[in-house]
């Protein structure tokens, strides 16, 4: 076992024991070293590495803001990783589609089961809104675009999964805006998906949860042929 992880068991063994929580302070570089047996080099890089998966923050200095403090930010590590992944054309678009099928599709239901109300759904039909908004450049309304289908994910009330769509939105940003020259009517295309916005989300307010999985589904899939990303 390398030394730096050491120091990640040590916080893992940690968090799990209660001993470590949201919001405290991992022990100082020093102290972590001489109870591991370790080089601070080595602490310095299993750090490092907790601070890329999302699991601490760090800030340098003396005073009361300094050290790594533990945080839970996982969309961010896991979006890098999709990010680098697709990237080596290792996840082929198909099988990103199918999961976004399968997650979105999963969440409508829930949410519409889970009987969302207009409090709920106030964030998505806020960016439906601006998504309306005349002009709207492609980049700008696929940004709001990934932000409403996040919104709706967070509804099912699954933390998990609503990280994992924040993921996937965010890596396959470049790739969707990409894609937008193989339309044939970009205008016609975003008058569509605004229909069809609107349409889940009514499902959803309405408690049909297998028309807004059907809808959430159509919609995914529909874009994708459309822009023959598939």
């Amino acid at each position: 076992m390398k030394n730096y992880e050491l120091v990640l068991n040590r916080v893992e063994a940690d968090l799990a024991a209660g001993r470590l929580r949201l919001g405290g302070r991992l022990p100082g570089e020093r102290s972590l070293a001489e109870q591991l047996g370790i080089s601070r080099p080595s602490v310095r890089e299993a750090v490092r590495v907790l601070e890329a998966m999302g699991i601490v923050r760090t800030a340098t200095g003396s005073g009361p803001e300094a050290g790594a403090v533990i945080v839970a930010e996982p969309a961010a590590p896991l979006t890098a990783l999709l990010r680098l992944h697709l990237a080596t054309n290792h996840l082929p678009m198909g099988d990103i589609v199918q999961t976004r099928v399968l997650l979105e599709s999963w969440t409508a239901r829930e949410a519409a089961q889970n009987k969302a109300g207009d409090e709920q759904l106030k964030t998505a039909e806020e960016l439906l809104d601006r998504m309306d908004a005349p002009g709207l450049a492609p980049e700008e309304f696929h940004l709001l675009d990934a932000e409403f289908h996040v919104a709706l994910s967070a509804l099912a009330g699954n933390v998990l999964i609503a990280a994992v769509m924040s993921s996937l939105r965010t890596a396959i940003h470049g790739y969707v805006l990409a894609a937008v020259p193989n339309l044939a009517d970009w205008d016609a295309t975003a008058g569509g998906l605004r229909t069809e916005h609107r349409a889940i989300v009514a499902a959803i307010r309405a408690g049909q949860g297998d028309q807004a999985a059907a809808l959430i589904t159509a919609h995914i899939e529909g874009f994708y042929r459309a822009a023959q990303m598939r």
